[in-house]
């Protein structure tokens, strides 16, 4: 199953994106055994000040047709780490092709899109920076292929 990681926003060179590519990195050798990647990631911006609807159309176009739809938003369930690594197994065992983990802009994502999505995720009640949230879901999916090969990086 192909992963595909969208957020508005691009992510410069510095440590976000150094971790990020890290954690990219490592899923891209343990999760292809597993049938999980290659990641790709797209960046897309409004430059015309659109709002939230103009950031859903472009993330809209960046999600292939058919794909499972991941958003990350602070109303969105809590998950354990085993639990995402599950419903990540469950796409790709039911057949999914392609998994898309979107990241909106600096104000969410548009209700349309978010309504939308097959799971809603949340990494805490409290507002994160798109930048690390970016590096946060590189390190989830990461720990989720490693969960799902028995890896010991996950420890419970």
């Amino acid at each position: 199953m192909r992963l595909h990681l969208c957020a508005v926003g691009r992510l410069r060179a510095g440590p976000e994106r150094d971790l990020v590519d890290d954690y990219l990195q490592r899923l891209g050798r343990s999760g292809r055994p597993l049938g999980l990647g290659p990641v790709a990631e797209h960046e897309v911006e409004d430059r015309k000040g659109g709002g939230m609807a103009a950031e859903a159309a472009l993330l809209a176009r960046t999600i292939p047709e058919g794909a499972a739809l991941c958003v990350l938003d602070e109303r969105g369930r809590l998950l354990s780490s085993p639990e995402f690594a599950q419903a990540l197994a469950d796409w790709r065992d039911a057949g999914r092709q392609d998994a898309a983990f979107v990241i909106g802009g600096a104000d969410g994502l548009d209700p349309g899109l978010r309504a939308r999505a097959d799971l809603a995720v949340s990494f805490g009640r409290m507002v994160w920076p798109h930048m690390l949230v970016r590096v946060m879901l590189a390190e989830q999916l990461y720990r989720a292929a490693t969960i799902l090969a028995g890896a010991p990086y996950h420890r419970i």
